[in-house]
């Protein structure tokens, strides 16, 4: 994708329609400062923002991202290129959300890693104060270590599933 080249057909059309940025931005509920980093090629406008725009002045997404008006053959070709750089971009983006995710929900939730371990521990100790044999402690110390192992996981996953994926972060 030509950042420079969509922003300065975001400019063209937003002249076009004698708007100022800020008179944009008031529209869109972004700032002047926004739609000037969208023209300079700075930014690519996230895809709610590229819907507005796309309404606004009555293009396709393909229209906007592609950098100019296209005829119908035109369209299809575009569209192709345009999904391949969305993938190729998005494979990235997607990893770094996952580990972001991940990172997060460690650090909200190292109280509940913490619990578990001491559980663990508390488990443990006391099985031995109770004069269990040493092979039975062994098999249920590290059933008890897989089960909040997966639970763990479990939770994790579907944390970052539910925000990564859908990029909703709820």
């Amino acid at each position: 994708m030509d950042m420079v080249r969509i922003g300065a057909f975001l400019k063209e059309l937003r002249v076009q329609s004698r708007m100022t940025q800020e008179q944009l931005g008031e529209k869109l509920g972004v700032t002047n400062k926004t739609i000037s980093r969208w023209e300079c090629g700075t930014y690519l406008p996230p895809v709610e923002m590229l819907k507005e725009l796309s309404d606004l002045y009555g293009l396709t997404i393909n229209e906007i991202i592609s950098g100019q008006r296209l005829n119908e053959e035109q369209f299809r070709q575009q569209a192709e290129m345009n999904i391949a750089d969305a993938l190729k971009t998005n494979a990235f983006t997607l990893k770094e959300r996952v580990r972001y995710y991940k990172r997060k929900w460690l650090r909200d939730h190292i109280f509940r890693i913490v619990l578990c371990a001491a559980s663990w521990i508390v488990l443990i100790v006391s099985l031995k104060l109770q004069g269990v044999d040493a092979y039975l402690i062994g098999t249920i110390g590290g059933l008890l270590a897989v089960i909040f192992y997966v639970y763990l996981n479990n939770q994790m996953m579907r944390y970052v599933e539910n925000r990564a994926y859908d990029g909703s972060g709820k």
